[in-house]
């Protein structure tokens, strides 16, 4: 069990911190949903991926969003720990390179274990590098 909880932040109240790069499209959605849920997956995205580290999700964020649409943005929330348990840690590169794979089916059930609202706390864009907001 130890390994597939690796990686995670669990906090002693019993909610496990989880980061999201996203791109303006889902900032948009984000916030028509009052920063409370986030939006279904569309066709052609089987898999709801959260990040384990804020490293790595400013590093999605920097080179994969602000490339595709010109913004990314760090989202940062909290969801339940013994829900979070079902869904073992996936590595996805070399050491820190972790996410939690939700199918796509399961997200708005995820929704429903968030603890607090979806905050960005952080934004990249064309011509500026960080532009820390949390």
């Amino acid at each position: 069990m130890r390994r597939a909880l690796t990686g995670r932040v669990e906090e002693p109240g019993g909610t496990t911190v989880l980061w999201r790069p996203i791109g303006p499209g889902e900032h948009r959605l984000l916030d028509e949903a009052g920063w409370r849920a986030f939006p279904p997956r569309l066709p052609d995205q089987p898999i709801f991926y959260p990040v384990l580290n804020r490293v790595y999700a400013e590093q999605i964020a920097q080179e994969w969003n602000v490339p595709a649409s010109g913004r990314g943005y760090v989202t940062e929330f909290r969801v339940d720990t013994m829900f979070c348990r079902r869904y073992a840690t996936r590595r996805a590169g070399g050491s820190g390179i972790d996410e939690l794979w939700v199918p796509a089916e399961d997200l708005a059930e995820f929704n429903a274990h968030l603890h607090g609202p979806i905050a960005v706390i952080a934004e990249f864009g064309c011509g500026f590098g960080i532009a820390g907001v949390g």
